[in-house]
């Protein structure tokens, strides 16, 4: 028997969950004293469940003892990991565990711990230990003190990945770029939208209902929630000891279809709320400085050195661009860059400022053309390339905000 729903219940459609076989709760099910309710969801798992809710159990006790309650959500592990579950009920009185048998999906597992929750807050964490338990009393503490969100982040200080690859890194931060350009007025408010490991206030979904595509179900919580204040605390993403990663094409698939449907259903709050005007001014006045350079570079390379155009053209190019990034990196972004000392993370947030223009470049001219051929009817060229390079700039700006200037490696914990 479940336990009762506290105040404010949460909403899922009935296509989400299908039907359950088993439902264990611990002793402290019967009442409603439940401050924090941390939800896992489990697929072929086992190697790692008993391990992580040994280390939860731990740090959760230091802080909240007798105040929170873990929930396994299981998708019929072929490993059994619903079984191991069940046992580890009999030393953890804190921990409940279901099984679902007709149906499978990260999202939707969550969603269904969450329904069946009874604390103020909630939160979700992967069970491959690739998620740091003890960030939890920090994201705990910031909900606390008022945030109505708190996200475990890899891109902000004290967060980053241990030993990605460059495919990997690329996929991820291509996900994120994606999601900004379809979906900017929800990915955009944090930095590392493709966390899963997060917790947030109990009433700011209550009553909406959730129906996530994918697995990205921070998106789903963002976009669709009343969420005002977003607080974040840097993680490092450990690598996997056991058990294998369960990412594959489909999910990335899924996470697009999600971005286009949060679009579509206008339940995202305006991009206008938190755009940093005053950063993206210096920004436009540090373009113009880089302007004039160019244009000055390639006149005494082309006309006064006798170099050809299009070379001069290049250099003339990457001279502006590092004047840009220097000024960017000392007056724009200096918040960000301060915290950020030492050639090697200079050297890094250049070659994402470098290849983020290149871009903007190639955007520049696909826009000019659209417009002078298109809209204008081979009219107004410089109106063209005008609106051409205000939306470039934004672009630039944008994406430089959420990239460039980001803490994205650090040292792997030892712990």
């Amino acid at each position: 028997m479940l336990a009762k729903q506290p105040t404010g219940k949460l909403v899922i459609p009935s296509n989400v969950v299908s039907s359950l076989s088993v439902t264990v709760g611990g002793s402290i099910s019967q009442t409603n004293c439940v401050l924090f309710s941390l939800v896992i969801p489990t697929f072929n798992e086992a190697e790692n469940l008993k391990a992580l809710i040994q280390q939860l159990t731990i740090i959760l006790d230091s802080a909240i003892q007798q105040q929170y309650e873990l929930i396994i959500v299981d998708d019929n592990s072929d490993d059994k990991t619903w079984q191991i579950g069940l046992q580890l009920t009999n030393s953890f009185p804190h921990l409940k565990v279901i099984r679902r048998v007709d149906e499978q999906g990260l999202s939707s597992a969550v969603i269904r711990g969450w329904q069946i929750a009874q604390g103020d807050i909630l939160g979700v964490i992967d069970a491959d230990l690739q998620h740091p338990p003890h960030i939890l009393l920090e994201l705990i503490e910031k909900v606390r003190n008022g945030a109505d969100i708190a996200i475990a982040s890899r891109h902000i200080e004290g967060g980053g990945v241990s030993e990605w690859s460059i495919m990997r890194r690329f996929l991820s931060r291509g996900a994120q770029v994606l999601g900004l350009l379809i979906l900017p007025n929800v990915v955009g408010r944090v930095s590392d939208p493709m966390s899963g490991y997060f917790v947030y206030r109990r009433d700011v979904i209550a009553g909406i209902e959730l129906n996530p595509k994918g697995y990205k179900i921070l998106l789903e919580v963002i976009g669709r929630g009343n969420i005002q204040i977003i607080d974040e605390a840097g993680y490092i993403f450990q690598e996997r000891t056991a058990g294998a990663s369960k990412v594959t094409w489909k999910q990335y698939v899924e996470y697009v279809h999600h971005l286009i449907k949060l679009r579509n259903q206008n339940r995202v709050s305006e991009i206008s709320r938190n755009f940093p005007v005053k950063a993206f001014l210096r920004f436009a006045i540090v373009g113009l400085s880089g302007v004039f350079i160019d244009m000055t570079i390639l006149y005494l390379l082309h006309t006064v050195v006798g170099l050809p155009l299009t070379r001069s053209k290049i250099l003339s190019a990457e001279v502006a661009i590092a004047n840009n990034f220097i000024w960017n990196d000392l007056w724009t972004f200096a918040s960000i860059s301060q915290s950020q000392k030492g050639w090697q993370s200079r050297i890094k947030r250049f070659l994402k400022f470098n290849v983020i223009c290149l871009a903007g470049l190639v955007l520049n001219v696909l826009v000019l053309n659209l417009l002078y051929n298109l809209i204008f009817d081979n009219q107004w060229p410089y109106l063209a390339n005008l609106i051409a390079i205000g939306l470039v700039t934004l672009w630039n700006f944008w994406l430089n905000l959420k990239l460039s200037w980001r803490v994205t490696q650090v040292t792997a914990s030892k712990n």
